[in-house]
């Protein structure tokens, strides 16, 4: 028994910046980028028209015509991450511009290369995902104003208007009110190994407050989000699982 002990004092604490997790915004990114490197201008254009260009059935033909651009400009990891957001949305875009009924079976590899490379960089897979859609896709207006949803804004943007402005939104909200409870689960770990009940309680206490936090961000969905036009317009760019797999092997294909 005296190794075990001895092992549990001498365990290192657990800290959120081992998982490059934010102290102040939890998994969010914290102030994410809004342009990307002149050279990148072809893809920041055409994201930055994204809904229009969808509900023209446009997009498809401006992707067609856009260059292919190497990624070795991309420098920091904010570059990357914003890269990624615009890309993926892009892809989305293309493959659902005429709808649900009539996806777009095949990538241009103008499209299909650079989003492949910036997703191997960031090991996630090729198709849009949470931390693309959420984590690194919000900014605020006014940078000293408080973090609500007024004065936050989306940096890329599909169809669906104020109700996908605010499916986003709250999701942010939602994971900020998470971060007193994610310090509070690393001070629970910690309080395990260092064998304090007090510091344990105190912290299941903090979990207990930050999900009451959480379901009530939760709730504003019911106020900033229409049903029927996240059923009819957002869904169809937000793939499930088994569209994310055949989505995949699409991509592998068309960049051989």
């Amino acid at each position: 028994m005296e190794p075990q002990s001895q092992n549990l004092k001498t365990a290192p604490f657990l800290t959120l910046g081992r998982f490059h997790i934010s102290e102040d915004y939890g998994f969010l990114l914290p102030n994410p980028l809004r342009e990307l490197p002149g050279h990148y201008s072809p893809w920041m254009e055409i994201a930055n028209r994204l809904p229009q260009l969808i509900e023209s059935r446009q997009l498809r033909a401006q992707v067609n015509e856009m260059p292919l651009l190497n990624c070795q400009f991309l420098t920091g990891y904010r570059e990357w991450r914003l890269a990624r957001l615009v890309l993926s949305f892009i892809t989305m875009g293309y493959v659902w511009q005429d709808g649900e009924t009539q996806p777009k079976e095949i990538l241009p590899r103008n499209l299909a290369l650079p989003f492949v490379e910036v997703s191997r960089n960031l090991g996630l897979p090729p198709i849009l995902v949470h931390s693309d859609l959420v984590l690194a896709n919000w900014a605020t207006r006014n940078p000293g104003g408080p973090l609500e949803i007024r004065n936050l804004d989306t940096i890329i943007s599909f169809p669906g208007g104020e109700s996908l402005r605010g499916f986003i939104l709250v999701t942010v909200l939602v994971e900020k009110a998470a971060v007193p409870g994610i310090k509070a689960l690393v001070q629970a770990v910690n309080a395990i190994l260092q064998s304090s009940p007090d510091s344990l309680l105190q912290a299941l206490q903090r979990l207990r407050v930050s999900i009451q936090d959480i379901t009530g961000a939760l709730g504003q969905m019911h106020d900033y989000v229409d049903p029927d036009i996240f059923y009819a317009v957002i869904r169809i760019f937000l793939s499930g699982e088994e569209e994310q797999s055949c989505f995949h092997q699409l991509l592998i294909f068309c960049t051989g």
